[in-house]
């Protein structure tokens, strides 16, 4: 009896030893599932290089998950939807932790997001929305696009009191950034502004001054004013603007979205009358919310970026600090 008795208090002990060591364990487990920076795997389809703003915010993109230690897999769309859904249906595949995109345009996204929501990958839209349901996305992260139109309607108020006519260089047809600054330019837009014509330059260099050349073919002295959906199309109207024999910033007031390092040339050169900030340096706050959405946090359905409005004013003082 005596010998059993020892062996059932030495079987209690250990089970006890054995409960007390799995219990300590149990943290250091919670830590190993807890994803880092350099065990994360992320997939970021980008739209193309059509600006100077999506150049700077690919390299914003890029740099930081070098610095961070994350893993990228980086795909350019050449701003087509279909090569931006096979970029992400190939992350699908390869079983990225998270996947980034900026869409192209709004809509015909539902059927590849659900495929990621279904493969349990959370999904990030950047710098510009997708009209899809709320449960498809962990977040967007990005401007927003109405309140840059509202701005820039102001600003053409203020340069334009007595009024006049003004063209409409517009983003690429069906995105975000086009679609919501064409609509906030005209909430603040004064009554005694009339815009004559509005056409895409599609963000391009090239496209706005080959649309501008036909607004002054078509309408020449008329124009008083220009709103750019960015400082790409801006900038290619003004060289359309000097080519007609007009000067840009005072014949025809101009005002653009983006404020990139161009823009503050053009309004040191009195080419440009204001340039409303869309900041493209997203790469920091993009891979926080991509660690919280991989670790389970519940995140907000949108992030918003702080922007403001440059002048001529202040745009020499200002040139050496922006990074874009």
């Amino acid at each position: 009896m005596r010998k059993l008795s020892l062996l059932v208090v030495f079987m209690m002990a250990f089970f006890m030893l054995v409960g007390c060591g799995s219990g300590g364990d149990e943290p250091a487990a919670d830590e190993a599932a807890e994803e880092t920076y350099e065990t994360l795997v992320v997939g970021y389809a980008q739209i193309g290089a059509e600006s100077e703003w999506r150049t700077a915010n690919t390299a914003s993109i890029k740099e930081t998950a070098e610095q961070l230690g994350v893993e990228l897999k980086f795909s350019d769309a050449q701003q087509k939807q279909e090569n931006q859904i096979a970029a992400i249906r190939s992350y699908i595949a390869e079983g990225v932790d998270v996947i980034g995109f900026s869409p192209v345009v709004e809509t015909g996204w539902e059927t590849v997001l659900q495929e990621a929501k279904d493969a349990g990958i959370p999904v990030i839209m950047v710098d510009r929305r997708a009209d899809v349901p709320r449960e498809l996305y962990a977040t967007y992260l990005g401007s927003d696009f109405v309140e840059e139109g509202r701005k820039a309607g102001n600003e053409m108020n203020t340069l334009l009191p007595e009024g006049g006519k003004i063209v409409e260089l517009v983003g690429t047809v069906g995105s975000a950034p086009a679609n919501d600054r064409y609509d906030g330019f005209r909430e603040t837009l004064a009554d005694n502004i009339e815009i004559i014509d509005s056409q895409s330059g599609d963000f391009t260099r090239a496209q706005g001054k080959e649309v501008m050349e036909a607004f002054l073919k078509n309408y020449g002295d008329e124009i008083v004013g220009l709103y750019a959906h960015n400082d790409d199309m801006a900038i290619g109207a003004i060289q359309a603007i000097e080519e007609f024999g007009l000067k840009p910033g005072v014949d025809i007031k101009i005002v653009s979205v983006d404020a990139v390092r161009g823009a503050f040339e053009a309004m040191i050169a009195g080419k440009l009358n204001v340039t409303v900030e869309c900041n493209p340096l997203l790469g920091p706050q993009f891979y926080e919310l991509a660690l919280r959405a991989v670790n389970g946090e519940e995140l907000p359905e949108w992030v918003p970026s702080e922007e403001s409005v440059y002048y001529p004013e202040n745009a020499a003082e200002l040139l050496p600090e922006r990074k874009y």
